[in-house]
């Protein structure tokens, strides 16, 4: 706890984590930024530092709670396989993994603040993660990548052919994402809900939509994907 508020104080000096139970999927808590001192103006040089460094994982995305919540009522599509939570940020999705039993699960992100949260809301939820930045460092053969709001970014979408290539089966869950580019991905699932603190996003960003999809090509070795 004492990390990660030194980590979320670094970008924003007067802000505090709480323990936060989520509405869709109350077995799981989570350490989140808590609003009650973030309704002010931010100066130009917090609005400066919060955009060059945003603490993404001090918040559980509607993605991540979604495709969490999906996983908790559906425990088929995770137990016993070894799952991948690719951009973990703060663990969501790879902890329902873990509690619905999961055989191993991996939580990988580039920022090592959110593998820090990452760890430390495992910790709180009782479920073993095992962190890593590059899926270069999993020696273990991945039966199942879980990717939440990863795909906000057009350049990102190059991904969902490439999870293709190290795992049989890959769950996407985006709401920015609109139009699926990849035919391979069905959609199985809509949920609406909020990010947590609420952000107060426009009603098409809490409309979560979640594709499933399964490779029938040989795999390959997980080393190219970064």
């Amino acid at each position: 706890m004492e990390r990660l508020l030194r980590n979320i104080q670094r970008i924003l000096p007067d802000a505090v984590l709480t323990r936060t139970r989520l509405t869709l999927c109350p077995e799981i808590e989570l350490l989140l930024l808590d609003p009650g001192n973030m309704h002010r103006s931010f100066s130009s040089e917090e609005v400066r530092i919060i955009l060059s460094d945003p603490p993404y994982w001090a918040l559980c995305w509607a993605s991540g709670q979604a495709m969490a919540c999906h996983i908790l009522q559906n425990p088929g599509l995770v137990m016993g396989k070894r799952v991948l939570d690719f951009g973990s940020g703060s663990g969501v999705a790879g902890i329902a993994a873990g509690m619905a039993g999961a055989l191993k699960v991996f939580a990988c992100d580039l920022d090592d603040d959110a593998l820090d949260s990452t760890r430390a809301n495992a910790l709180l939820n009782n479920v073993t993660l095992h962190t890593c930045k590059s899926i270069e460092e999993i020696s273990d053969d991945i039966d199942l990548i879980l990717a939440a709001d990863v795909l906000y970014d057009r350049d990102n979408h190059h991904f969902l052919d490439e999870f293709l290539d190290i795992a049989p089966e890959v769950m996407v869950a985006d709401s920015r994402l609109k139009t699926m580019p990849v035919k391979s991905y069905q959609k199985i699932r809509e949920i609406s809900l909020w990010t947590v603190p609420d952000l107060h996003e426009s009603d098409e960003f809490n409309r979560v939509n979640i594709y499933l999809a399964s490779s029938s090509k040989p795999l390959k070795l997980p080393g190219h994907l970064q």
